[in-house]
């Protein structure tokens, strides 16, 4: 049985690989970096770094064997939620199919274009890719709506795993929780 300590970030690459593009690249360098800048306390055992790489040239089957083995060793799953994210349905569905329906992971689906409480996530269903609603709708995927804030962030990875879940596919945090991040709204 693996073991399942990592957190597995998954976002629409948008073809690209490189960062400044129209792609969700950009916030999970910034994850890697707030994790690598060592002077806060923002830590994620990142489940990419625990795999053998894939360069872009390498086969469907290659990638996708290595993809499940990340999710396999996975605790729970980043779902780093941007402008394209919601047209996405090539890696990404099949990332987020993986982590429910095979490994049983909790999602963190983290928006990148809010900055304040969520408190209503059913709203932001047309960001949502196919796959994800679908889960959310059967409720079979068990997610938490964050914006995406260090602080938040932070405590979503820490505190949710597969040994424990969001309640539901719409959990979000409370006004209390918000204001103990520093965050208002």
């Amino acid at each position: 049985m693996a073991y399942r300590n990592g957190t597995y970030v998954a976002f629409h690459a948008n073809g690209t690989n490189r960062p400044g593009g129209n792609s969700d690249i950009d916030y999970y360098n910034l994850m890697k970096a707030w994790e690598g800048k060592g002077d806060d306390d923002f830590t994620m055992n990142n489940s990419h770094d625990k795999a053998s790489a894939v360069r872009d040239s390498s086969k469907k089957a290659t990638l996708r064997a290595s993809l499940l083995e990340r999710l396999r060793n996975s605790k729970n799953m980043v779902l780093i939620i941007g402008d394209t994210t919601a047209q996405d349905d090539g890696w990404v569905p099949f990332e987020i199919a993986a982590a429910v329906d095979t490994y049983e992971i909790p999602i963190i689906a983290v928006y990148t274009q809010h900055s304040t409480p969520i408190r209503n996530p059913a709203a932001l269903r047309p960001r949502w890719p196919a796959a994800l609603a679908t889960r959310i709708d059967s409720q079979k995927a068990k997610v938490i709506h964050i914006p995406f804030k260090k602080a938040v962030l932070n405590d979503a990875i820490s505190q949710f795993s597969h040994n424990y879940m969001p309640q539901n596919s719409l959990w979000f945090y409370s006004d209390q929780a918000y204001k103990s991040f520093g965050i208002d709204g």
